[in-house]
């Protein structure tokens, strides 16, 4: 029997995934979470085989920023948990992300539940299942060219802060701020703060 704990914060979604996994003979959904503690505290409780974990859910006061950041946790703290990401962004970059914090599968929610429930079963044999339009994807568009810093500044630029929160936010000085937004803005060919941080955003970079 291969044991799973889905993490999701839709709970319909959740509860559906749940639902559809059960009818499978050699399946069985052990625990569910709706955020980011909740799934590494579940993981921890019940050591299943496979953690289903979402990308975008809230931190439940974890302190990470998506559930990407947990997948090192869980790998740490729970080695023999393999992680799937299924999630509804299908970005190169969040892909990348993925497998190089660890994670053994990247799909997209609508993959087919027969592609899904086939690749639970391979990442639990120990191979890795990714889809395989984002690999592609992810292969011709590349790494991140933005550093970590300038990734962050930009980050925190949603919502149209200024230089002067965004300083105050990430703790860097003004004028070290307006370098790393330039630089950014430079480096992804955009027109303006707003073209870069929707460049980063899409491509899975932030």
């Amino acid at each position: 029997m291969i044991t799973i704990v889905i993490a999701e914060d839709q709970a319909l979604i959740r509860a559906a995934l749940a639902t559809m996994l059960n009818l499978e003979d050699d399946l069985e959904v052990i625990g569910q979470a709706a955020d980011c503690r909740a799934a590494l505290d579940t993981v921890l409780a019940g050591t299943p085989d496979i953690l289903l974990l979402d990308v975008q859910m809230p931190d439940g006061g974890l302190g990470v920023d998506d559930g990407l950041e947990i997948v090192p946790m869980v790998r740490e703290a729970a080695p023999s948990t393999r992680v799937i990401v299924l999630t509804t962004f299908g970005r190169p970059g969040y892909l990348r992300r993925a497998l190089e914090a660890g994670a053994s599968g990247f799909l997209v929610k609508d993959t087919p539940a027969n592609r899904l429930v086939e690749g639970i079963r391979r990442v639990a044999r120990g191979l890795r299942v990714v889809d395989p339009e984002l690999a592609a994807a992810s292969l011709s568009l590349g790494v991140s060219p933005l550093s970590p810093k300038e990734a962050l500044v930009l980050a925190t630029s949603s919502g149209g802060a200024s230089a002067a929160e965004i300083a105050a936010t990430v703790h860097l000085s003004e004028g070290t701020v307006r370098n790393y937004l330039s630089s950014a803005i430079g480096k992804l060919a955009a027109r303006n703060r707003a073209e870069a941080l929707q460049i980063a955003t899409e491509n899975g970079w932030l």
